[in-house]
Order: structure tokens, then C-alpha cells, then sequence
């Protein structure tokens, strides 16, 4: 029963009376409203999340033209051994050189929080990489701050952490 909607039932008047078609409208439209908000939530997750892995595929083919409309202007981030690297420094190390190995990396292990018009991305990078015969991989867990700008969202921050590799058993 629908009562509740009807500021003019009493228990003599058992039939119900709607409210007004605008207060109706209203109605419907804040439901669908806070039904449809997780699923936008859940689209720019989707949007933040794949301009990591535009980042991370820009990064192993050396594709300047992609890490620079992925980036702010202001982009910073801290390397693996703890420099702060401002993006003219970070694209510098994409400059392509015949003789740099470029490495397959791969991100996964991602959860995105997005708060407004900034999201916040945790995953996992893996590298692997052949210089001569001799082949290495080894991961990091990164930390990617995305910015809405002009309704494209860009990376303004990175962040990357080794992650150490399991101990061998003790026998």
C-alpha cells in the first residue's frame, strides 16, 4: 500500500488519493537517480582504470605522444628508489633509443577509489625484460592519483613501491 504518499488518507477514506503528477515525477526520479549512481561510479572506475593501463602500455612501447596526453602538466612521481621525478623528468626516460630494452609490463591486482573529481589507483606493475641472455622480472605495487580536467581524466601523480620476491621455502 502507498499510503505514505497520501497526505490526505485517513482510515475513513480507504481509498487512496496520489500525490500530485509533479511530486510523482520528483518522486521517480530520485529513485532512479540513487539506483543509477553506483553504476557511474562504477563507469569511471572502469575509465580511470584503463588510463592506467594506457599509461603502463605507453611506458613499455616508449609511445611519448600517449604518456604525454595521459599526464597533467604538473604530473610528479616518486621511482622505485625514491627520487621525485617531475613529468619533463619521467618523459625524458621514454625518449626512444635502439639500444634501451624495452620492457613488457603488465598491471593487475587494481582497486580504484574515486573521490569526485579525483580517483585513486592501487595495483600491482610487473616488469619483464631480456638485456643479452639474461632475463628479469620483478614487480612493484603503484599507486596511480587521476584528475578530471575539462572532462578528460589525466595522471597527476604516481607512485611506485618494490615489491619484494617471496623467500624460497626453508627446508
Amino acid at each position: 500500500m502507498i499510503d505514505w504518499l497520501n497526505p490526505n488518507h485517513d482510515e475513513e477514506n480507504p481509498m487512496p488519493t496520489l500525490l500530485p503528477r509533479h511530486v510523482r515525477s520528483a518522486f521517480l526520479l530520485a529513485c532512479c537517480a540513487l539506483v543509477l549512481r553506483p553504476a557511474a561510479a562504477a563507469s569511471v572506475e572502469q575509465t580511470v582504470g584503463e588510463l592506467v593501463q594506457r599509461f603502463s602500455a605507453a611506458q613499455s612501447t616508449f609511445d611519448m605522444a600517449t604518456l604525454k596526453a595521459v599526464t597533467a602538466d604538473n604530473y610528479i612521481e616518486i621511482s622505485p628508489l625514491g627520487e621525485v621525478d617531475p613529468r619533463e623528468k619521467m618523459l625524458s626516460f621514454y625518449v626512444r633509443k635502439d639500444d634501451k630494452p624495452r620492457p613488457a609490463i603488465a598491471v593487475d591486482e587494481i582497486t580504484t577509489r574515486v573521490l569526485g573529481d579525483t580517483a585513486v589507483v592501487i595495483g600491482r606493475v610487473s616488469y619483464s625484460m631480456t638485456v643479452g641472455e639474461q632475463s628479469r622480472t620483478f614487480s612493484l605495487r603503484s599507486t596511480f592519483v587521476a584528475r578530471q580536467e575539462g572532462g578528460a581524466w589525466k595522471l597527476v601523480s604516481a607512485q611506485y613501491t618494490p615489491i619484494r620476491p617471496q623467500a624460497a621455502p626453508v627446508k
